[in-house]
């Protein structure tokens, strides 16, 4: 009796077990990391962060890729920053620690022509990046973990449902990969047509000045909200582009659909769109000196704000519905307020020209001119989101060519880099 007791106790308790265990496949599914994920924060674009920023700060370290930069640092869940840079032998895509004087954890060097896109972490620190012809991906280390064909040169990727990987090429390919495998998963869809599939350059120049050669010049924009991603699309022999929202259906056949095209913003939308948190309304820059608020549900027009000058970066958004107006020469720092049925502009500083996106984390950061004249450098201020008053100010020393973004890690630490590819490390004073 007792050895039968014994022996249904110990099929109850493996019963247990297993019934306890269950499926545990999806904590190792890919999740944008917890710092500066890539290029303007998140898969949104709010270039905005629930990490408390830091008001005063110090300058850690300066160090150079020896090259050309032309996107955001991307900053991991860890201590890893990773920069794509354009140099002329040697390394391009590097992997530095923030807390360690920028100490190079490792590089290789990739296909160069893509620096447009930035590297996007996962929170177990593997990255995904684009050449030109291909999409990577490395895990901590610099051994590749896959490498898959892709027409044209993608943009900055983005983490769509946990594990799935969105990929759009310049050229108009859109794709969804499974992040760990590097699989494709449904069927590409093709935004352009009669595209050569062997020419993965093709009008790759132009993408520099969003210009018509370059049908997809900036990074897409995804709500998981809604399960939209919106875009821009200058199509072939079109007078201008458009924004085109797609459809994400994970498990579904197709996967994406294209559910609008719209041509609502005036002379056409320029750099990437921005999501609201609700994921409802697109926010992008018009070529026409307006800031635009987009209905997600078809494209159709919700505001506008005329903001006398062009904005040749995106607006950031806060969650609460903040819109702070993109940046670049003759820019005026200014805030926006989305009503719902009107964009309220909330205050101007007619003073503060920001040459970037301003990043958002309590409050902003963004690179200003320091100095006029011929000899003026270059500043990373930090602003109050309620009135804009600036409440610090650092000059980037040494700093030639042009800023391209702030990045705001986990830990506070705040990175910006210039197109000289100049890279400048702050932490929390």
């Amino acid at each position: 009796m007792l050895r039968r007791i014994i022996v249904w106790a110990s099929t109850a308790l493996i019963t247990g077990g297993l019934v306890g265990c269950g499926n545990t496949d999806s904590w190792v599914e890919a999740r944008p990391a917890g710092g500066w994920a890539a290029q303007y924060a998140d898969a949104a674009n709010t270039s905005s962060s629930p990490v408390e920023g830091a008001d005063a700060l110090r300058l850690e370290w300066t160090r150079s890729v020896k090259g050309k930069l032309a996107a955001q640092v991307a900053l991991g869940s860890g201590n890893y920053l990773a920069v794509n840079g354009q140099t002329g032998a040697g390394c391009s895509l590097m992997v530095w620690e923030t807390d360690n004087r920028a100490r190079q954890r490792w590089c290789t060097r990739l296909v160069q022509g893509g620096g447009l896109a930035s590297p996007l972490f996962d929170d177990f620190d593997n990255l995904y990046i684009g050449q030109p012809g291909a999409v990577l991906s490395f895990p901590p280390t610099q051994w590749i973990r896959w490498r898959r064909p892709v027409i044209g040169m993608p943009m900055t990727a983005r983490i769509l449902s946990p594990g799935h990987l969105l990929v759009v090429t310049h050229l108009g390919q859109v794709l969804v990969f499974d992040a760990h495998r590097g699989t494709v998963t449904g069927t590409s869809l093709d935004l352009v047509d009669g595209v050569d599939p062997t020419d993965s350059e093709r009008g790759l120049d132009d993408c520099r000045l969003a210009g018509p050669r370059c049908p997809v010049a900036a990074a897409p924009a995804y709500s998981a909200s809604t399960g939209m991603v919106v875009l821009t699309l200058w199509e072939p022999d079109a007078d201008k582009p458009v924004l085109v929202g797609l459809r994400y259906r994970p498990g579904q056949t197709p996967q994406l659909t294209r559910e609008w095209t719209s041509d609502a913003v005036g002379g056409g939308p320029l750099a990437s769109p921005v999501l609201s948190a609700d994921g409802s309304t697109v926010y992008v820059n018009g070529r026409d000196e307006s800031l635009w608020a987009i209905n997600v549900d078809d494209g159709s027009e919700k505001w506008s704000v005329p903001l006398q000058y062009l904005a040749q970066t995106p607006p950031s958004v806060t969650p609460g519905g903040l819109v702070i107006a993109g940046g670049g020469p003759g820019s005026r720092l200014t805030a926006v307020r989305d009503t719902a049925s009107e964009g309220e502009v909330l205050w101007t500083r007619d003073d503060t020209s920001p040459l970037t996106t301003s990043s958002l984390a309590g409050v902003g950061y963004a690179v200003v001119p320091d100095g006029s004249g011929e000899g003026a450098g270059l500043a990373l201020t930090v602003f109050n989101l309620g009135d804009g008053g600036t409440v610090n100010t650092y000059p980037l020393p040494r700093a030639t060519g042009w800023p391209v973004g702030v990045s705001v890690g986990h830990d506070g630490r705040v990175v910006t880099a210039t197109s000289d590819g100049q890279v400048y490390g702050f932490a929390p004073a």
